[in-house]
């Protein structure tokens, strides 16, 4: 020390030297025996976040390793239902380092605000009984999508036209111009657009023969943590923004557009077409839009067929051949030559989230009554019958969580007008009962949809007259339809999980083929 004082030359520069180490042996004694400031929640996944049915799990990162059981035991996550009433939402945790993961159990209800709250923790070095070293209180919060549906008008200036009705703001806004009348629609996963066909309404006499596609803007921006945009849906949405409220994606000038499939994650049209010089060249299309916005159609490799679906992971479609159903790669290896085949089956309704089985009919060949049965097939090669009707078995949705499939089936009636009846039923998937929840309007047809968070169903009811005139909207019996109403139908369970039978409510407008938005 002597030696490095003898080399400053001025009385200052001496002083400093034994200052400067004076402090920074406090310094270290501090950080080494005394107080810390605590654990903080550095990131919050989901703050500000608007969340949809496909988010089903969020992350907190801490500033350092913490107490597992302190942390799980103290977090609280809450739905706002209102200024007195919060109901907890239940989820399961897991963690890797700093890292917790909270993943949803069911799909977090549509409308309300959630609030995340976590005091009283402690990283895993500390003692927990000193109050300096523990977690900084936190608390975050997002919402859920707005409880919202579509539906196409039934009468006056709404007749054949696509609309949308916010539940949770009590909000309608029609979306297609009066000039075009809607014959079937689906929306984009983050809701903010939805992809329909339509026939100018001068000519809607001749229905699927000049039906166009296009994109129409919803007004909604609900993209979500798991819905963020990836390049595909970017560059459709740079195409489609949101200041145009009405686009055409497809014309009928050279081919008839028959019908069409939207994969689930917005990236791919698949549509039937036939060309109109050559009424022998028809078959399935591919549209798709690249990061630079622009559309490439491409026929699809594919003997010819019927009804299809797209699969869950947006990369294959089952198409209906001959006596079963095909199932197609729309990938860049796309051939004729399917991925699997699965005979005797006439119809794919739905499958389950993570693509793991499906909802498939069989219809089947009788001399007195004919039956359809529906199945469920695994990705393992399972196959389970689920029921068997003396009628139709008309359409059937998975529940978000998988446990339980929603359908609509008829039961033919006594007489001689051959008529069937309608019931909203709820088939339990692990025990393979069947539950009858609703008797449902006889009626030439019906539509209904699940809610993305699987607390509610929506389902139509047509009220149709013969009629000559050409004009007029027609349900699938060729009568001119004359009212309709839409229904919801709410999910509520017993203790057992099963869904219960109750009462549908009658919703404050008119028309039919009602969908969620996503």
């Amino acid at each position: 020390m002597r030696s490095l004082f003898s080399k400053l030359s001025y009385p200052l520069d001496r002083a400093a030297v034994p200052a400067i180490l004076a402090l920074a042996a406090v310094l270290g004694m501090v950080l080494i025996f005394g107080s810390q400031p605590g654990p903080v929640v550095r990131d919050f996944s989901w703050q500000d976040k608007v969340v949809g049915a496909e988010d089903r799990a969020f992350f907190l990162n801490f500033s350092r390793p913490m107490d597992h059981g302190a942390v799980e035991q103290s977090l609280a996550l809450n739905a706002v239902i209102s200024d007195t009433d919060q109901q907890p939402v239940a989820g399961k945790v897991s963690w890797a380092g700093r890292r917790m993961a909270y993943t949803l159990l069911e799909p977090a209800p549509y409308g309300y605000t959630y609030t995340l709250t976590l005091d009283e923790a402690w990283d895993r070095f500390s003692d927990a009984a000193d109050p300096d070293r523990r977690l900084v209180p936190f608390e975050g919060s997002f919402r859920t999508r707005d409880r919202a549906l579509l539906y196409v008008g039934a009468g006056g200036e709404e007749e054949g036209r696509l609309i949308l009705y916010n539940l949770t703001q009590k909000e309608k806004r029609i979306l297609t111009p009066e000039t075009l009348v809607v014959m079937d629609y689906e929306p984009y996963p983050n809701g903010d657009r939805v992809l329909f066909s339509a026939v100018d309404r001068s000519s809607r006499d001749q229905g699927l023969l000049n039906q166009k596609i296009y994109v129409a803007t919803t007004g909604i921006e609900s993209a979500t943590p798991a819905t963020s945009l990836g390049a595909n849906e970017t560059a459709s949405a740079a195409l489609f923004p949101m200041d145009s409220p009405v686009q055409l994606l497809l014309d009928s000038d050279d081919y008839q557009n028959l019908k069409f499939d939207l994969s689930p994650n917005g990236a791919v049209i698949v549509v039937y077409r036939v060309n109109r010089q050559n009424p022998s060249e028809f078959g399935l299309w591919t549209l798709r839009i690249d990061e630079n916005g622009e559309s490439t159609l491409l026929p699809l490799p594919s003997e010819p067929g019927g009804d299809f679906l797209i699969t869950p992971d947006s990369e294959a479609i089952a198409y209906l051949q001959g006596q079963g159903m095909a199932l197609l790669s729309l990938g860049d290896d796309a051939s004729a030559e399917p991925l699997d085949f699965l005979p005797q089956y006439g119809l794919v309704l739905d499958f389950v989230r993570d693509g793991t089985a499906a909802a498939l009919v069989r219809f089947d060949a009788s001399p007195t009554v004919p039956t359809q049965s529906l199945f469920l097939v695994t990705n393992q090669g399972t196959e389970r019958k689920l029921l068997s009707v003396p009628g139709s078995i008309v359409d059937a949705q998975f529940s978000p969580a998988g446990d339980f499939l929603y359908g609509i089936v008829t039961e033919r009636l006594p007489g001689d007008v051959y008529a069937e009846q309608p019931y909203l039923v709820a088939i339990n998937l692990e025990t393979g009962d069947r539950r009858d929840l609703l008797l449902l309007p006889t009626q030439p047809s019906i539509k209904m949809s699940l809610a993305p968070d699987g607390l509610g169903l929506l389902f139509d009811q047509v009220t149709t007259a013969v009629s000559s005139s050409p004009s007029g909207l027609r349900a699938a019996d060729g009568n001119v339809i004359t009212d309709s109403t839409l229904w919801f139908f709410p999910i509520l369970t017993d203790d057992s999980g099963a869904p219960l039978q109750t009462e549908p409510n009658e919703l404050p407008v008119s028309g039919f083929y009602p969908q969620w938005l996503p």
